[in-house]
């Protein structure tokens, strides 16, 4: 016999002596997980228990025969291989950014890399999520593929993963039975608990994504705001009106020096006649959520996604009064807000000064912007969607000359960048914003035959490391205050203010109230003078702001 026989038969015997069923292969798969893939999960548990070892106890045993019920419905002969095969590496693919970052793969995460580009999520691929694939992903499936499934007779196949789901799920109720009233309590206030576990999490949020795309896959879309006219300011004679709202992206107000942060982040808009509220929230804290929500009609607390696409938004409603409507994209899309309307996308341009990295900069907006604002000749809105802040790779949102702040992490691995050069290159890109929006500021302001406006708002926050998260995305029931308090900014030319008779001084004085996602619908139309019974004037931040001559107009 040759050396490589020898081996085959050695391997083919120890293959016979491992041989097991398919429900033990399924208890052996969920206790390696268990183990391997739930750092966070047993982190918090031993918070979350500390000195009550029975009761620790008894939740673990609890989780483990709830996953091994829910299971061994795939324990057959011809299904548990592909299915634990699946089920080990989609815990490694997400445990590693549960464990490192500190995100939670939820129904919203889910439905946000549903809808993230490759040149956006390419950045997550590093070095060391492709160590931890292969070890505690691939090498654990190719054990699967060569472990042998000992033979059964049908019956007793068919039989054993019924007969385990039903004993599986008794001994769930049996140990959660034992401590019920605790265990109700940590669940109820440790939400954060069970959104770590993997594979349970993402399982239940992909369960929970695929039901809400399959009630808003026929749906039509009803009109908002159909009655919508121009109020009294269009019927004198006038200029073009131009207002530019600028979507931000994962701009937090924490780092906004116009805030108090102590980093001068905003030289330059410091330095302009704006107005920055200072306690603005978002609707959620990933873009997939927070955009369509944000020019919705809905509040956070009423939105919903298939409230979203089955009902029209602000920009529809300013296409009913007559307005032009452009939408520019420099990020995953307008994820619907914008489908009725023209929009151009600025992701793909092959510019060497903005887009070597294969995305580009905000800084690819200002030169089209500029032709854009000669050409105006009608009542105009544009909607600038910018790439701002989005991570990890936060030292590709600006060029060489905004690193004011160094050293500046150049990696999208944080573990291997001091937390402060982390923050740097994330100030970096909130510099580089501000310039921006500045630049901005100024092209309008010089354009006397136009009435110009720009309202900025981010679509959420980001965290930097803060209690051990990072990015965004987190369930908003949990999420930090760095994920939902957002910078918000508004700047009118002085012909702006005195066509649609707001007094600045007034709306100046609400810039410490709390302000949301839930006031751009109602304000935007306010603002722009747009009669329709869509707009509710407690959510209008300039309702009360209109002189006495335009009220009296109405």
């Amino acid at each position: 016999m040759t050396p490589i026989q020898s081996l085959k038969h050695r391997s083919a015997a120890l293959r016979e002596r491992f041989s097991v069923t398919p429900v033990v292969l399924t208890a052996l798969t969920i206790a390696f997980v268990l183990c391997a893939d739930n750092g966070s999960f047993w982190t918090i548990a031993s918070d979350v228990f500390a000195g009550h070892p029975l009761s620790y106890a008894g939740y673990m045993a609890a989780v483990f025969f709830l996953t091994l019920g829910a299971f061994s419905l795939f324990a057959f002969p011809w299904t548990v291989k592909p299915f634990l095969i699946f089920i080990v590496i989609l815990s490694a693919m997400t445990s590693y950014y549960v464990d490192t970052l500190g995100v939670i793969i939820d129904r919203d995460m889910i439905q946000n890399i549903m809808v993230t580009t490759f040149a956006e999520s390419r950045h997550l691929i590093t070095s060391g999520y492709v160590i931890h694939i292969v070890i505690f992903g691939i090498l654990p499936a190719l054990v699967l593929l060569w472990v042998r499934i000992k033979p059964q007779g049908r019956i007793r196949a068919a039989m054993m993963p019924v007969v385990t789901c039903v004993l599986s799920f008794a001994l769930t109720a049996g140990f959660l039975m034992g401590d019920f009233k605790s265990y109700a309590s940590i669940l109820r206030e440790r939400k954060d608990f069970m959104s770590s576990y993997q594979p349970g999490a993402p399982l239940v949020g992909a369960i929970r994504y695929a039901r809400m795309m399959s009630h808003s896959a026929n749906v039509v879309v009803a009109s908002t705001g159909a009655d919508a006219k121009k109020g009294p300011t269009y019927d004198r004679p006038h200029k073009p009106m131009l207002t530019i709202v600028v979507a931000g992206e994962t701009a937090r107000a924490a780092n906004f020096s116009l805030n108090g942060y102590d980093v001068d982040t905003n030289p330059e808009l410091e330095k302009l006649p704006i107005v920055n509220f200072s306690d603005a929230h978002s609707c959620g804290t990933a873009t997939a959520v927070s955009l369509p929500c944000m020019f919705s009609k809905f509040t956070h607390d009423s939105y919903s996604f298939e409230k979203g696409v089955s009902n029209e938004n602000v920009l529809d409603v300013l296409g009913h009064a007559g307005l032009h409507v452009d939408w520019w994209d420099n990020n995953t899309g307008d994820k619907g807000v914008a489908e009725r309307f023209d929009t151009r996308i600025f992701t793909d341009l092959k510019n060497p000064e903005f887009c070597a990295s294969g995305e580009c900069m905000d800084g690819i907006f200002m030169d089209p912007l500029k032709d854009y604002i000669a050409s105006i000749t009608q009542d105009t809105v544009l909607v600038l969607h910018q790439m701002g802040s989005h991570g990890p790779t936060y030292y590709q949102r600006y060029p060489a000359e905004f690193e004011r702040f160094t050293p500046a992490c150049r990696t999208a691995e944080f573990k291997k960048c001091a937390p402060q050069e982390i923050i740097n290159a994330y100030d970096n890109t909130i510099a580089y914003t501000d310039h921006l929006l500045a630049q901005t500021i100024d092209m309008l302001a010089a354009q006397d035959r136009l009435d110009t406006s720009l309202i900025y708002m981010s679509d959420h926050g980001e965290s930097l490391g803060e209690h051990g998260l990072y990015l965004h995305g987190s369930p908003y029931f949990m999420a930090p205050d760095y994920q939902t308090h957002i910078p918000m900014i508004l700047w009118m030319s002085d012909n702006f203010k005195t066509r649609f008779a707001i007094d600045e001084s007034c709306v100046a004085d609400k810039k410490d109230q709390r302000m949301s996602h839930d006031n751009l619908f109602h304000s935007l139309l306010g603002m722009l003078d747009i009669e329709t019974t869509e707009r509710n004037p407690e959510l209008d931040i300039f309702a009360s702001c209109k002189t006495t001559q335009t009220l009296a107009a109405k």
